[in-house]
């Protein structure tokens, strides 16, 4: 296929890459700042522009990776005149932002992009969405030549996976911070949790989460519970987090 990435992030390295691997070439690069424009594009090896007037209109694929508040703005500029298939990558956004093109749909993996790390495709699951049934089996079909875990998802689905990978993702990492600032005020090393965060991440690859749930919440031992509370008596916010998870783990029980 030949491919437009409008964008020139952490989303459009990570797919241009991977597009190229599979021996599909990346055709332009554009991005509203030139000079990332032309760093993509000089890593991918092809053409590059910050004027949607010079996209290019002749492609199989027009992928959007942009953040999610950019794409309203970036799909009413893009020229209506361009042939492929209009695809963005976010969860969180409707298919339905691309309406005013004739070809359109999503292609998300919900996995968390860096530019620095480096993504082994074929183990996230894609999920996968078009205007109408031929659209999404393209989609579909290419999304399967990155990972054999592709499978079709509605809005709505989507929005549901994008949700529960913060919550996975987002919210444990801020827990870990939690811990890690609570550890540094007692002169501790955060690597002496690293054993137990393996462990639990471990776990749920098998296990519906709670049946492998630990823990004094878990348990009824409220004793503890209460030294726990007491000991972070100066961390309000902290101490209202750990009462709402307690409480959700003990209704759980």
């Amino acid at each position: 296929m030949n491919i437009v990435i409008l964008g020139s992030g952490n989303a459009a390295t990570h797919f241009g890459q991977a597009f190229q691997e599979l021996g599909h070439r990346i055709v332009q690069i554009y991005s509203k700042t030139k000079a990332n424009a032309d760093a993509l594009a000089f890593a991918l090896h092809c053409p590059s522009t910050d004027q949607l007037s010079q996209l290019q209109r002749d492609a199989d694929l027009y992928l959007i990776a942009v953040s999610d508040q950019a794409i309203p703005t970036l799909v009413e500029t893009i020229p209506q005149d361009i042939n492929g298939i209009v695809v963005h990558c976010s969860g969180a956004t409707d298919l339905d932002v691309l309406k005013r093109f004739k070809n359109a749909g999503v292609i998300y993996p919900p996995q968390s992009l860096s530019k620095s790390k480096t993504i082994d495709f074929s183990a996230i699951p894609f999920c996968v969405e078009g205007n109408n049934e031929g659209n999404t089996a393209a989609l579909l079909q290419l999304a399967g030549t990155f990972s054999t875990h592709s499978i079709y998802c509605n809005s709505k689905q989507r929005l549901a996976i994008h949700l529960s990978s913060v919550m996975v993702n987002n919210f444990s990492n801020i827990l870990y911070q939690f811990a890690y600032e609570l550890l540094e005020e007692h002169n501790l090393s955060f690597d002496l949790v690293r054993p137990i965060i393996l462990e639990t991440a471990e776990k749920v690859q098998n296990h519906v989460p709670i049946t492998v749930q630990t823990g004094p919440a878990i348990r009824g031992d409220e004793a503890t519970q209460q030294k726990h509370l007491k000991f972070i008596s100066n961390k309000p916010d902290l101490q209202q987090i750990y009462q709402l998870l307690s409480q959700q783990i003990t209704k759980r029980k």
